[in-house]
C-alpha cells in the first residue's frame, strides 16, 4: 500500500511532482539497491572471459569497467528522467547494464585480455548510434515482434547465461581443473546467497523484498570471509577519483561485434518499450506514449554510445525497478533522478570499484544463478501471453532448437567464418532471426 504521507494519489501518479525531499532520497537510494548488483555483473562477466577478470593479474580493467557501469547507468537514466528535447521519455525509467548483451560479447573478447577490449567498446558505440536511429521507426516495427517473438529472445538470454552463474557458484573460471572446483568451499558461500534470497523473496515485504538479491549477497559475503575467501590487498590501493577516459583501450572496427551490437540493440529497444509501457501502466494507469517511447529509445541508444566511449557496456532499461514503481506507486521521475545522481557519484570513485572487486566468485555466482534464472522464468512469463496453436509451437519449436542447439555445439560450425561463428553460436541471434522471419513469413493456420 502507498505511503499517503508522500504525497495525493493524483500527485503520485504525475512524473513531475516531487515528493519531499526526506522520502524522496530513500525511494531513490532504493532504486539503486534494486538494481546495483545487475548492473555490475554483466561487467565482472565480461572481464572474466577475456581474461582480465577474477584470478588474473590484472584487475585493473575490471574494476575501471565496473566504475564506468556505475558512471554511465546514472548518466543514461538522466538522459531518461530530465531528458534533452526528443531524448528521454521524462519517465522514473532506470537505466544499467544490460544482459542481452552478455552472450555476443563473451565470445568476442573470450582470451584475448585488454585486445579484445578495443574492439567491443567500438562495437558498443556503433551499436549505440544504431539503437538510438530506431527510436525514429520503433513504433511501426513493433507488429514484427509480438510476445512469441520477444519472450523467447527473452528466454534464450536467460538460458545463454545460466552456465556463468554455476560455473561461477563452482568457483569460476581460474579454478577449473584444479580441486578446489566445485568443492563444498565454493558451493556454501553460494547456497547461502540463494536461501538468504529465497526467504527474503517470499517471506518479507517492502524494501527487504526489493533488495532480496543484494542482502543475499551480504551475507554471503559475511559468510566467504569466516572462510577466508574475501581478499581486501587491493581497496588500499584504489583512488578516491579518477575521471573516465574517452577509448581507454584504443579504437578497432570488428565487423562481428558491431553486427551483433546492432541487431542485439533491437532486442534491447523492444524491452525498452516493454518497460516504458510497463511504467505508464503501472504508476499512472495509462498506456505510454508514442513519444515517450521515442524518447525512452532515444535515450538508451544516446546512453550506450556514450558508455561505449569511456569503456562502458551498453545500458537498457531496467524491469526489476518497474516493478518497485508498481509496488511503491510512486510514479516521479525526480526520485530516480536522485538514484541517478548517487550512481554518478559512486562511479567516479575507483575505491567503490574495489570494494565490489572483494566480492568472492562463488558469492556473486549464488546471486547471479538468481539474477538469470529470472531473466528465463521473464522470457517464459512473456510467452504466457502466445495462443500456442500448431503454427506458433512450430515457429518456437524451431527457433528454440537451433539456437540453443548452437549455443551448445558451437563446433557445429567451425568451418564457418570467425565473425559468422561469433554471431550465430551466441543462440540468440540465430533464434531471433529464425522466430522473426517464420512470424511473419507463416500463415496464421498450419492445417493438421
Amino acid at each position: 500500500m502507498t505511503d499517503v504521507s508522500i504525497g495525493t494519489p493524483d500527485q503520485l501518479r504525475d512524473p513531475d511532482y516531487t515528493p519531499p525531499l526526506a522520502k524522496a532520497v530513500p525511494l531513490g537510494i532504493q532504486h539503486v539497491l534494486a538494481m546495483f548488483v545487475s548492473n555490475v555483473t554483466p561487467a565482472i562477466i565480461v572481464a572474466g572471459a577475456a581474461g582480465v577478470g577474477f584470478g588474473s593479474d590484472d584487475l585493473a580493467p575490471m574494476l575501471y569497467m565496473i566504475q564506468m557501469s556505475m558512471l554511465f547507468a546514472g548518466i543514461a537514466t538522466l538522459f531518461q528522467t530530465i531528458g534533452m528535447g526528443p531524448v528521454g521519455a521524462r519517465l522514473p525509467i532506470v537505466q544499467g547494464t544490460s544482459f542481452a548483451f552478455v552472450p555476443i560479447m563473451i565470445p568476442a573478447v573470450a582470451g584475448l585480455g585488454t585486445a579484445g577490449l578495443a574492439g567491443l567498446m567500438t562495437g558498443v558505440v556503433i551499436g549505440g548510434c544504431f539503437h538510438f536511429c530506431l527510436g525514429f521507426v520503433i513504433g511501426r516495427i513493433r507488429y514484427a515482434l509480438p510476445p512469441l517473438v520477444t519472450g523467447l529472445i527473452v528466454l534464450m538470454i536467460g538460458l545463454a547465461l545460466v552456465k556463468v552463474g554455476i560455473q561461477y557458484a563452482a568457483g569460476g573460471v581460474p579454478l577449473v581443473g584444479k580441486p578446489e572446483y566445485g568443492s563444498l568451499a565454493m558451493w556454501f558461500p553460494a547456497l547461502v546467497v540463494i536461501t538468504v534470497t529465497l526467504a527474503l523473496k517470499f517471506f518479507t515485504r517492502g524494501f527487504l523484498a526489493v533488495a532480496a538479491v543484494l542482502i543475499g549477497i551480504i551475507v554471503g559475503y559475511i559468510v566467504a570471509l569466516a572462510l577466508g575467501q574475501v581478499d581486501f590487498g587491493r581497496v588500499a590501493g584504489a583512488a578516491l577519483f579518477a575521471p573516465p577516459l574517452p577509448f581507454a583501450w584504443g579504437f578497432e572496427l570488428n565487423g562481428a561485434i558491431v553486427i551483433g551490437m546492432c541487431l542485439m540493440a533491437v532486442v534491447s529497444a523492444i524491452e525498452t518499450v516493454g518497460d516504458t509501457s510497463g511504467i505508464t501502466k503501472g504508476g499512472a494507469g495509462r498506456e505510454a506514449t508514442d513519444t515517450e517511447i521515442a524518447g525512452a529509445t532515444f535515450a538508451d541508444g544516446l546512453g550506450t554510445a556514450v558508455a561505449g566511449i569511456f569503456g562502458g557496456l551498453p545500458n537498457t532499461s531496467f524491469s526489476q525497478n518497474v516493478g518497485l514503481i508498481a509496488m511503491t506507486g510512486v510514479m516521479s521521475r525526480h526520485v530516480v533522478t536522485i538514484g541517478a545522481l548517487f550512481l554518478i557519484v559512486c562511479g567516479l570513485i575507483p575505491k567503490i570499484g574495489a570494494v565490489i572487486q572483494t566480492v568472492p566468485i562463488n558469492v556473486l555466482g549464488g546471486g547471479v544463478i538468481v539474477m538469470f534464472g529470472m531473466v528465463a522464468a521473464a522470457g517464459v512469463n512473456m510467452l504466457s501471453d502466445v495462443t500456442w496453436n500448431r503454427r506458433n509451437m512450430v515457429i518456437f519449436a524451431i527457433a528454440l532448437s537451433v539456437g540453443f542447439g548452437l549455443q551448445l555445439e558451437p563446433g557445429a560450425l567451425q568451418h564457418l567464418p570467425k565473425t559468422a561463428q561469433i554471431l550465430m553460436t551466441s543462440g540468440l541471434l540465430p533464434t531471433a532471426i529464425i522466430a522473426v522471419v517464420l512470424n511473419l513469413v507463416l500463415p496464421d493456420t498450419i492445417d493438421d
